[in-house]
């Protein structure tokens, strides 16, 4: 395994195999945890294709593992990046931290992906 990122919030390994294990630290971990599980099973179910998939949910360790969306991404202009958070939008869920870190490139299909959705919130129209 690698390890991609630890910070006080969150530990992320990448798996050979492709997946990504996510544990979740401090004081609002289980929110944080509450709110990706939350928002990654709405986008599933409403048709989303450039966001992870959850593979595991384990509650009682604040940890996920979810499919890899692809590799870091190192330039993103402007233009392209609010596109793509608008894009994610159209699927009820804003996600509230739009910023490079959280864009990946999946390389199978050419395609921007956004990932950790800790602060996302679902639109007041998904929710009707």
């Amino acid at each position: 395994m690698l390890k991609v990122k630890d910070t006080l919030r969150a530990t992320v390994h990448l798996t050979f195999d492709g997946r990504v294990i996510k544990k979740y630290h401090s004081a609002d971990a289980q929110k944080r945890f509450d709110t990706e599980v939350q928002m990654l099973r709405y986008l599933e179910s409403r048709g989303c294709t450039f966001v992870p998939r959850l593979l595991e949910v384990d509650p009682q360790h604040l940890r996920i593992i979810t499919t890899n969306c692809g590799t870091k991404v190192e330039h993103l202009d402007a233009a392209r990046s609010k596109e793509l958070f608008a894009e994610l939008e159209l699927y009820g869920v804003r996600h509230d931290d739009p910023d490079m870190r959280n864009v990946t490139y999946r390389q199978s299909d050419g395609r921007f992906c956004i990932i950790d959705f800790e602060f996302a919130t679902l639109l007041p129209e998904a929710v009707a």
